[in-house]
């Protein structure tokens, strides 16, 4: 190891580019770029400052929007051409108004393939669909199922077996995403909340475990 001074390794523009962390969560934000300018910046005022590569100009983050990052460290990967921010974001990082930037996945899960087909059925009413039916029953209605299924998930846990549970979860769930849709809601809204109580989080150790994450 060395005491030498980092040189960070600017592209042919000038820029380096920066991945955003939240210091608490440990949630990926965004990725943005720095140029020198941008890094003295971010270093002197503690608050992140990047390059805009379409605008070409200077900008501090949440300038405008009011969701600043106040920037605990400034780390550098082992080729010393790309900084890790970790920062205390005072709002939403991305545009969109996502907790992050980072909120699609290229392989949606089951989950989001069964919300995916909810939306499509709300938008392209399918004569004798179940869940065309309950779009347009109202959310009274959706609510009542919700209820009805919750109950049906505590009989099947008080004795009827784990598959039966398994099932009536599955139920239970499938009315839940309907509801968001009818709210005009989506999975990702329901994510986003669970990143933001994970600044409360606290570890626990589990055997076979390093560290698991735990909301109790």
């Amino acid at each position: 190891m060395t005491d030498e001074p980092i040189q960070i390794k600017f592209d042919d523009n000038g820029l380096v580019p920066v991945v955003v962390q939240d210091a608490g969560t440990d949630r990926v934000l965004m990725v943005a770029w720095m140029n020198e300018e941008a890094l003295q910046r971010t270093q002197e005022t503690g608050q992140a400052h990047f390059w805009s590569r379409s605008r070409q100009e200077l900008w501090r983050k949440g300038a405008t929007s009011g969701n600043t990052m106040d920037v605990r460290e400034i780390l550098v990967d082992c080729d010393a051409d790309t900084l890790l921010l970790r920062v205390d974001p005072a709002g939403p990082a991305c545009h969109t108004g996502r907790e992050s930037c980072f909120y699609r996945k290229l392989q949606p899960s089951v989950l989001e393939t069964l919300f995916a087909i909810i939306l499509d059925r709300q938008a392209n009413p399918r004569p004798g669909s179940y869940t065309v039916r309950l779009l347009e029953a109202g959310e009274d209605e959706i609510l009542k199922k919700v209820g009805e299924e919750a109950m049906e998930v505590i009989l099947a846990a008080k004795g009827q077996g784990d598959r039966r549970l398994i099932a009536e979860i599955a139920d239970l769930v499938y009315h839940l995403l309907v509801l968001l849709a009818a709210r005009g809601l989506s999975l990702a809204d329901v994510e986003d909340e669970l990143a933001h109580r994970g600044i409360r989080l606290s570890p626990v150790r589990l055997p076979g475990t390093s560290r698991r994450e735990s909301t109790g």
